[in-house]
């Protein structure tokens, strides 16, 4: 009898060998959608393997009871959950009433009050390619961060926060069909390590914004402790798209986007951009609206003249305790107090149109 198991038992186990080989991260989001090839160009990809993460079937929409979906969970509560505070509510109205995206697990940055979560830690990073920026360095703002996407694998958060990551953003989607497979992941830990953090999109140009927008409110929650969302515009020439779109209709797009996401978040978002980019389709346009700069060789001053911003992307070769590999790095446009004025506000765009 035990002669007759144990060929059956290592058959089955080749059987479910040959079936898993072949699982990695874009076979577990294939039941949700087909990744497009689109990736942030300013985000280094370092070879070695991807952490999966595991993406629910997106749930059906149009349910009796009117509750919001997103693609990864179930049903958002219809009761907002208690979040500290870090500052008055100030500049653009928001609805009183927002769900939660799901039930974050307590933890002691979470639980300890507003004073431990707003504390600001002092920037530790170092860098691969450091520059000399002249006068005034990123060394000159009080309030550092970062941003990440899959391409940074497992990140130790509570680490990571006390080498400086005050805030965070978070790669969510990109086209109408790619959700990042660490998104889910890097959205919770980043929120229990007691960061700041916010999502971005990068937009495809050869797909309908509005399809855009509903793939990304479909996939980020409305969290009220969350920083503005931010549309990432810039050139990839990795991408599948090579459509280059005159300036009148991609500030058409981008408005499109832009103002379904306000009114679904409450929140005006920031536009993320390279220089190339900028000087072709931004340079003077949405003055109104929250800018985030990459600007890796000289201050955003130079690269940007006359462009109020709000976040400095300084460097796509960081790097820090709580990540293997680089990291892109950032600072806030301001003092610890005026940062704290600025999460209150949320939107940003009072802010930027005074600076």
């Amino acid at each position: 009898m035990r002669s007759s198991v144990v060929p059956a038992l290592l058959l089955a186990c080749l059987t479910l060998s040959s079936c898993t080989s072949s699982s990695g991260p874009e076979s577990i989001m294939a039941g949700v959608s087909t990744p497009s090839r689109e990736v942030t160009s300013s985000v280094t990809q370092t070879p070695g393997p991807i952490p999966s993460a595991t993406v629910g079937t997106a749930p059906t929409t149009g349910s009796s009871d009117h509750q919001e979906l997103l693609a990864w969970g179930g049903p958002v509560p219809n009761e907002p959950q208690a979040f500290a505070v870090v500052a008055p509510q100030v500049g653009m109205p928001v609805p009183d009433q927002r769900p939660v995206s799901m039930a974050m697990a307590a933890s002691p940055a979470i639980m300890a009050g507003p004073q431990v979560r707003s504390r600001i830690y002092s920037r530790q990073f170092r860098d691969a390619k450091p520059i000399n920026f002249g006068k005034v360095t990123p060394s000159h703002y009080a309030v550092h961060g970062v941003d990440v996407s899959r391409w940074q694998a497992n990140i130790d958060w509570v680490k990571l926060r006390t080498q400086g990551a005050n805030f965070a953003y978070i790669k969510a989607t990109d086209g109408g069909d790619h959700l990042d497979p660490m998104f889910k992941t890097n959205w919770r830990l980043a929120k229990e390590a007691g960061i700041r953090r916010g999502a971005y999109h990068f937009f495809y140009w050869c797909r309908p914004a509005s399809h855009q927008a509903e793939w990304f409110i479909r996939n980020v929650p409305r969290d009220p402790d969350a920083l503005p969302p931010v549309i990432d515009v810039e050139y990839n020439g990795e991408s599948s798209c090579k459509m280059r779109l005159p300036r009148a209709k991609v500030l058409e797009k981008m408005q499109v986007f832009m103002d379904m996401l306000e009114r679904h978040y409450g929140q005006r978002p920031v536009i993320y951009t390279a220089p190339d980019f900028y000087k072709d389709h931004l340079s003077g346009e949405f003055l109104n609206y929250p800018f985030w700069l990459r600007a890796v060789a000289q201050h955003p001053s130079k690269v940007y003249p006359g462009r109020k911003w709000v976040f400095w992307q300084y460097s796509g070769s960081g790097l820090s305790q709580g990540v293997s590999g680089k990291i892109d790095l950032n600072v806030f446009h301001g003092n610890v107090d005026e940062w704290h004025r600025w999460l209150g506000s949320k939107t940003g765009s009072s802010r930027t149109a005074s600076r």
